[in-house]
């Protein structure tokens, strides 16, 4: 099965780290985020990938031809008009007759998809949310999606869409995101994917939902950590260095250096990134880093930078240098 990543946003919320890091290329728990979003989707079955990109593209398409076998299609979009924009632009790459699966590049997910993968009938993904005002949101009758609204000033469901479309026929969504194109069909000034929905569920096609309990946001540093937090205890990874305590649950890579510190609980150390002297918790230390003489906790550092002398929260990204004391 075929799936549809749009990764192409500038994850303007999670700056400084995003003006030389796409997102999706952002570690939470000892990998890049696209990186948990495609081990998930191969292990449900999706054997070939369609990804949307923009905003630093290369980098994407670089990590993921490089880890991962299955077929891969890269979709530039040079102008976000909105993700039903977005997904049309995939159009040639996709059958009108087989089924399609769309995740947003932005949400790590943990639910069984087999069993969605498998139906004869589309259905979207939904979370029980206390402020459904930031999302698209599904009403429903009985076991169908009667009505999509995209994040409702006025609240008519506390169902909110997580980012995860599961379509038993990909034609009948592109003729659908055609016509609100042709129509001139914007919500909040763009091409929004739930009002194409609703134009197929107009039409009489019908929708399911599938509960989704395991979402973790990665769009803002504060839920970047917390997700962070929610995934290394899931998989907790066993870790004994000498000279050094570590509190689980961490993750703390082979090549990494970590000299005569405190790590953890809840930090990521990744890839060639050398700590010493410090105490890190509650942080993600990026790739070939160095933290020395530090205490860091709720504390992102990029890729390549370099971190000396006493401190308590940082949010820097990558290539940057601070000195303190």
């Amino acid at each position: 099965m075929k799936a549809i990543i749009p990764v192409a946003g500038v994850g303007s919320r999670l700056r400084p780290h995003t003006f030389s890091q796409p997102k999706v290329l952002l570690n939470v728990a000892g990998k890049p985020i696209i990186g948990h979003i495609m081990d998930k989707l191969i292990e449900s079955g999706i054997d070939e990938a369609v990804i949307i990109v923009g905003y630093l593209g290369s980098k994407i398409e670089e990590y993921l031809t490089s880890n991962y076998s299955i077929k891969l299609t890269f979709v530039t979009q040079s102008e976000q008009l909105g993700l039903a924009h977005a997904v049309h632009m995939c159009r040639p790459n996709v059958l009108d007759d087989e089924p399609l699966f769309i995740i947003l590049g932005d949400t790590i997910f943990d639910v069984d998809l087999m069993p969605v993968l498998g139906s004869s009938v589309s259905s979207l993904g939904v979370r029980e949310v206390e402020d459904p005002r930031r999302f698209g949101v599904a009403v429903t009758e009985g076991d169908r999606i009667v009505r999509l609204v995209e994040k409702p000033e006025e609240p008519v469901s506390n169902l909110a869409l997580v980012g995860l479309y599961f379509l038993h026929r990909a034609g009948t969504l592109f003729s659908s995101i055609e016509h609100i194109i042709a129509n001139n069909i914007r919500t909040k000034g763009e091409f929004q994917l739930t009002d194409a929905l609703q134009h197929m569920i107009d039409l009489g096609e019908p929708f399911s939902t599938f509960p989704v309990q395991g979402w973790y946001d990665c769009g803002k540093s504060e839920t970047l950590l917390s997700t962070n937090e929610v995934l290394l205890h899931k998989n907790h990874q066993e870790k004994s260095l000498p000279g050094c305590i570590i509190n689980p649950p961490v993750f703390i890579a082979d090549s990494a250096t970590v000299t005569n510190s405190i790590i953890g609980p809840n930090a990521t150390i990744a890839e060639n990134a050398v700590v010493k002297d410090s105490i890190i918790m509650n942080s993600i230390i990026g790739q070939k880093s160095q933290v020395s003489d530090i205490m860091l906790d709720r504390s992102i550092v990029g890729n390549n930078a370099l971190v000396s002398a006493m401190g308590h929260e940082l949010n820097i990204g990558d290539y940057s240098e601070i000195r303190m004391g």
